[in-house]
């Protein structure tokens, strides 16, 4: 087979698709036979200089996905089955592997380098392969070794420090490999291609890099390298040089200071002069300086003028020079820059910049901004009118509303005639700075608010008119009416100024979701979206008649896209995204409509037309069910409350794909909630369909496939289950328990380091809490005594969360809330349980004196609790 795997290798790249299906076949077979005779069979190819190139090249392709994936699960594995390999075996891979380094094909080289880190990811952090840094840097202290050998170890040594942690080499190796990558950097050592592949290389090491960044004379010398190969000759490299500039911003902020002169002066240079790819990542890096202020400033709580400031203020410091260079960027606009979302250029990363800069400094913005606003605002260069309202667009977050609402009040009408400028891209951003506007300072119960009776409705004029704009603009457009709707979704007022406008609002978003050109920059997304707010923001009961008669057009618009004729995949898909956005807005109207005494009837009486909908929506998919429309069947459950029981036995089988979807694990989170919406609709005439629902979540529990964030919804759902059949619950109870059980370990083993993984395991426990309390007060009434074998687990379990300071605020709400369903269930019992864990009397004391009122009344009925149940 070994021999015979060039032969394969060309084949499954064959235009015949025969061929190529049969070459694929027996390449997964003999993988799947024999995986270490496969890989090195596939090294053997790579390093060989006498095969061809497409098979060196597909070779190295497989053979480092044999070894990666971005799938986190089968990366795992693939590990496994390399660590399992025969250590020879491996060893000859690798030696391979470094040879092909020396190839005198480029292609090869490089993919060499690329695998090489793919291994040295398994192996190292298991502290395999100690000698893999040694020999890639003889290669570079060898003068007798050639340039493109040079270059490729450097990419090596770059993509090595972009797989591992800096925790996995010793500060020997860093040293050594710094040390050989700013040499590599050198003006006059090498030429221009190694000199590109060091400074890639120490961006990747960068992170390595934290004790020489603490000794002054290392730092200096990193920096001095950094800045000269900021301006060398060839753009590829300032670029890379640059891009360490950005890196070095957020990873060592606080040793910038001594060299912020030299790199505002490279920064500003770049900007003015030098080429785009080279001037953003000069923008980005006084974006990344913000960013770190930013969050500085969160952190510290600097709020004040007059505090003290947390930072070295480079932003502030920098601002009268900073913001001229970025304002003079807004005037480099391209010509098609507004009808593509995806564009970047040097106008838009100095609006966003700016906008960062203004969310750093706060009201010491505007005074230098608003003089270039009122210079260019009125200029026949359709440029100077964009660039204006795009920098009046970016202030408008950080300043504090007091210093806007004057600016923005003289302005307004000024932007809504803009609406009708000639230009498209001054039309495109003045309909951006609206939504801003509305987004950042529409609120009106405050004493600034901006809008009144006297104005809404020249806004709305304005804003109805310009849907019909080109799809950019109406898409900005929509964007603007949605922001102005939800300014008053949260007004108390038991009347709406917007209400006598809803009729025409709601009639033009339709049509705008109609539009045949409705695809072009997501222009119906946005129309269905801001539809929804608008319903979401209604008030009712005055409303009431507008969102009814809204009911059936939504109704009959998803009847009509189970008819459509479907010719082809893109029309399936077509039709799938449309059903998608008209169950949304049903889910929505269905949430409104159901949340009032007086409107609860429109939805009952149409229940069973709608559940008919969604259910002929499932059926036009075959394997798959749809996400929004099980979104929309849990808000139907939850408003017709038993009356769900009748649809139960046609809605099961779908309820059962959307448990079993673990590739689309959206939809099976999403039909988790379904089961819970269920349970509190149905209480316990969902019995019926327990045994398979549970069995499900079981199943679901236990996969290595299924999605992790899933898996809190499950738990939290055993909650609902029980709370719905009380004492039947008693059946599961077996299976349950040990899984909850088995979680809280995995909780109590999460590292602290890893932010990701700390907010999930506060997901895992709530959702364990949020079980054990439905579970306890399921059992209450009937059955307490069947959790007293769990009763000290639990409370260990509480004590152990009460004592990490990890823990959100979710976590303690529903700890305490357990506390308090454990002394009401076990009641007289309690007494002896609680003697032996005295520790649940400081945590009541910590959550009594807490900002969250809603944390205090749950501890203060836990307190009542205990209280009554000392008592008995």
């Amino acid at each position: 087979m070994a021999m015979e795997i060039t032969q394969f290798l060309l084949n499954a790249q064959s235009a015949d698709a025969n061929v190529r299906t049969e070459a694929e076949g027996k390449l997964r077979l003999f993988q799947e036979q024999n995986l270490p005779s496969f890989l090195l069979s596939l090294s053997c190819e790579l390093s060989n200089n006498e095969k061809p190139i497409e098979s060196r090249r597909l070779a190295g392709i497989v053979l480092k996905n044999s070894l990666d994936a971005k799938d986190a699960t089968r990366k795992e594995n693939l590990a496994k089955h390399w660590v399992s390999i025969d250590i020879s075996i491996k060893a000859k891979i690798k030696e391979l592997l470094l040879s092909t380094l020396g190839s005198s094909v480029l292609e090869a080289r490089h993919t060499s380098a690329q695998v090489i880190a793919k291994v040295a990811a398994i192996e190292i952090p298991r502290k395999e392969w100690p000698e893999l840094i040694g020999s890639l840097l003889s290669n570079m202290t060898d003068p007798n070794k050639p340039a493109p050998l040079k270059r490729v170890t450097l990419e090596t040594l770059g993509y090595v420090c972009e797989e591992i942690s800096h925790h996995d080499l010793v500060q020997d190796e860093v040293n050594s490999v710094l040390t050989a990558v700013v040499q590599g950097m050198s003006v006059g050592e090498y030429g221009p291609e190694v000199r590109l592949a060091a400074t890639r290389a120490l961006y990747n090491a960068l992170d390595f890099a934290q004790t020489n960044f603490e000794n002054e004379m290392e730092r200096n010398f990193i920096m001095k390298v950094v800045c000269e190969t900021a301006v060398a000759k060839e753009q590829e490299i300032r670029q890379a040089a640059f891009e360490c500039l950005v890196s070095i911003a957020s990873t060592y902020y606080e040793v910038l200071e001594p060299y912020m002169e030299t790199i505002f002066q490279l920064t500003s240079n770049a900007v003015k002069g030098d080429e785009e790819a080279v001037g953003l990542q000069a923008i980005e890096f006084w974006s990344s300086i913000c960013d770190e202020e930013i969050e500085l400033q969160e952190y510290e709580g600097f709020e004040s003028v007059n505090s003290t400031p947390a930072h070295s203020c480079f932003i502030e410091k920098s601002l009268p020079v900073l913001v001229p260079m970025l304002l003079e960027t807004l005037l480099k606009q391209d010509e098609d820059q507004d009808q593509d979302d995806t564009i970047w250029n040097v106008s838009m990363a100095g609006g966003t910049c700016l906008g960062l800069v203004a969310r750093t400094v706060g009201d010491r913005i505007v005074s230098l901004v608003m003089p270039f606003v009122e210079a260019n605002i009125l200029k026949t260069d359709w440029r100077a009118r964009e660039a204006a309202t795009y920098a009046f667009g970016s202030i408008l977050e950080g300043p504090s509303v007091e210093k806007l609402t004057p600016m923005v009040n003289s302005g307004l009408e000024f932007l809504l005639n803009a609406m009708k400028d000639g230009n498209s891209h001054v039309k495109d951003t003045t309909a951006w700075t609206l939504s801003r506007i509305f987004e950042l300072l529409h609120n009106p119960s405050s004493e600034f608010s901006l809008i009144s009776p006297a104005n809404l409705q020249r806004i709305l004029m304005v804003l109805l008119e310009s849907t019909k704009d080109a799809p950019h603009i109406a898409g900005k457009v929509c964007s603007a009416i949605y922001f102005l709707a939800q300014g008053y979704e949260d007004d108390d007022a038991s009347s709406s100024v917007l209400t006598p406008y809803l009729p025409d609002i709601i009639t033009c978003l339709i049509a705008t979701a109609d539009r045949p050109d409705g695809n072009e920059s997501k222009l119906r997304i946005s129309a269905y979206e801001t539809l929804n707010e608008v319903v979401r923001s209604a008030k009712l009961p005055e409303t009431a008649q507008i969102i009814t008669q809204l009911l059936p057009v939504v109704m009959n618009k998803l009847g009509q896209t189970v008819e459509f004729q479907i010719i082809s995949s893109d029309d399936i898909e077509k039709r799938g995204d449309l059903q998608a956005l008209l169950c949304g807005v049903l889910q929505v109207i269905i949430q409104k409509l159901s949340s009032a005494e007086e409107t609860k009837q429109v939805i009952l009486q149409a229940a069973d037309q709608i559940m008919l909908l969604f259910l002929k929506v499932f059926s036009c998919r075959s394997s798959t069910v749809h996400e929004e429309a099980m979104l929309a069947i849990g808000a139907l459950a939850y408003a017709v409350g038993h009356e769900f029981g009748k649809y139960m036995s046609e809605f099961y089988k779908y309820l059962e794909m959307g448990l079993q979807n673990f590739e689309e694990y959206q939809v099976c989170a999403v039909s988790v909630g379904v089961v819970g919406d269920i349970c509190r609709a149905l209480d316990d005439k969902v019995l019926p369909y327990c045994d398979g629902m549970m069995t499900h979540l079981l199943k679901d529990l236990s996969s290595n496939e299924l999605h992790r964030s899933v898996k809190p919804a499950i738990f939290s759902c055993f909650g609902d289950v029980a709370l719905a059949i009380g004492e039947h619950f008693e059946k599961y109870i077996g299976y349950a328990i040990p899984m909850m059980q088995g979680a809280a370990q995995i909780c109590a083993q999460i590292d602290d380091s890893d932010e990701e993984m700390v907010e999930y395991g506060n997901q895992l426990r709530r959702s364990i809490f949020e079980a054990y309390s439905g579970i306890l007060q399921g059992f209450k009434s009937a059955k307490p005594d069947l959790m007293t074998p769990h009763a000290t687990h639990i409370l260990q379990f509480v004590e152990l969360v009460s004592k990490d300071m990890r823990r959100d605020e979710y976590v303690t709400r529903a700890a305490v809330a357990v506390l308090g369903d454990l002394a009401d269930a076990f009641r007289s019992n309690a007494k002896i349980l609680f003697k032996d864990h005295s520790f649940y009397n400081m945590f009541l004391e910590e959550c009594l004196e807490s900002d969250d009122e809603q944390l205090k009344e749950t501890a203060a009925w836990t307190q009542g609790m205990i209280v009554a149940a000392f008592s008995l």
